[in-house]
């Protein structure tokens, strides 16, 4: 089996916060064959810095602010491995992250995506996840419907997959790794280890989920695409189209709450495209 790696970084105006995200690849038990940076035009003289403190342990692509979905698809794209390690610049991995990932991925010959479970520190408090953020292996596609249960940065991707799933969505603000998983999920089976080995960092002011409102919005998007896709059976359209409404409906209560008129006339024409169910309470 072709296990040569590629570690992915995507970064912006992060440094030198990501030197701690390529510390812990340098750091692993087994080595990835390369590490790509890809700098989404900060301007905080990022990759000045980095060339200056790893030299060629790392290669450094500049692209012009795109986002996180264009910076991974850049790193993805210009990669070389034959599976993808995804790591956030704010984030890091434990040193036998790549050891047992390999281990797992080398024992079963059909698996496409690895992931693994993570410590999570809040504004440098480690805290538990909720019930509803429990990671899973197999089967996973519908417990990927109401938010997403893959951590990027714990996530060991085959490359070949991307291209029947594709890449990740620019056109998505935030969810743009909800709207992924979702994708291969829905075809592919996923391996898990319960192994906690990476570590996430949260609660300060850059990150998605504080710069974008409602973020159920982008989860509708994607949900949407779906359905629009050839590659769900008929119990998964059910459970997507299930999930669209209850989602649709949390959505219209906001916007009715807020007075917001373009976002409920928004929620109403999702309702009526899908022909699903309009709670009594917030009909018109």
């Amino acid at each position: 089996m072709n296990t040569s790696i590629s570690a992915i970084i995507p970064t912006y105006n992060r440094w030198p916060v990501v030197t701690r995200a390529i510390d812990s690849i340098l750091a692993q038990t087994v080595q990835v064959d390369e590490i790509i940076v890809v700098d989404d035009g900060s301007t905080d003289n990022t990759a000045n810095h980095l060339h200056h403190r790893y030299g060629e342990q790392i290669i450094i692509i500049e692209q012009k602010n795109h986002g996180v979905s264009a910076a991974r698809n850049q790193g993805i794209e210009a990669s070389t491995g034959n599976w993808i390690a995804l790591l956030d610049s704010d984030d890091e991995w434990l040193a036998e992250k790549i050891e047992l990932q390999l281990k797992a991925i080398e024992y079963n010959d059909d698996c496409v995506l690895c992931h693994t479970d993570e410590i999570w520190i809040r504004n440098g408090v480690r805290v538990n996840q909720m019930n509803k953020h429990e990671k899973s292996g197999g089967d996973i596609f519908e417990k990927c419907l109401p938010l997403c249960v893959i951590s990027p940065s714990s996530s060991m991707i085959k490359r070949e997959i991307f291209n029947s799933t594709g890449l990740f969505d620019t056109d998505l603000p935030a969810c743009e790794d909800y709207d992924l998983w979702l994708r291969i999920c829905a075809t592919y089976k996923t391996d898990y280890l319960q192994d906690r080995l990476i570590i996430k960092y949260g609660g300060h002011e850059d990150q998605l989920s504080k710069k974008h409102w409602g973020m159920d919005r982008f989860r509708i998007r994607a949900l949407q695409k779906l359905l629009a896709q050839s590659i769900l059976n008929p119990a998964q359209r059910v459970a997507t189209l299930n999930m669209l409404e209850r989602k649709t409906g949390i959505l219209l209560k906001g916007a009715l709450k807020h007075r917001n008129q373009e976002l409920t006339d928004e929620c109403y024409s999702i309702f009526n495209q899908h022909q699903l169910s309009i709670p009594e309470a917030l009909r018109c």
